[in-house]
């Protein structure tokens, strides 16, 4: 089962499953700098879709982007570390599970926008 910790990180964190893939390959990697080419090659992804992810996990506080153009592993606090070395575990336990909860998230902000422009039923 995710914990609820580990659920509100992948909530505010990981947009898709190409930034899981990203990230758990750039935590594996964690002990050098990654070029965006090698990134791109690494997860036969487009370099547009490779540079949204990494977007995406630098504002998470996941990456950084160094002088050079490189990106490399680098958590913000320790516990960002932490809920990232338990999302790669549940899903090598847990695949489909941490799937379904990172689908889960953008159905959710889609529902909400949609609501937003709802007109409310008229009585009768």
């Amino acid at each position: 089962m995710i914990s609820d910790d580990l659920l509100s990180f992948i909530r505010a964190s990981i947009r898709s499953t190409w930034a899981l893939e990203l990230l758990l390959f750039m935590r594996k990697q964690a002990h050098r700098s990654l070029a965006p080419d090698a990134l791109v090659l690494a997860l036969r992804a487009t370099p547009a879709l490779v540079s949204t992810c990494l977007d995406q996990l630098q504002t998470a506080g996941l990456v950084v982007r160094d002088e050079d153009g490189s990106w490399r592993y680098a958590p913000a606090a320790a516990a960002l570390d932490q809920l990232a070395a338990e999302l790669e575990a549940a899903y090598a336990e847990r695949p489909v599970a941490v799937i379904n909860a990172i689908m889960a998230t953008p159905t959710d902000r889609l529902k909400s926008f949609a609501d937003a422009f709802r007109f409310p039923k008229k009585d009768d």
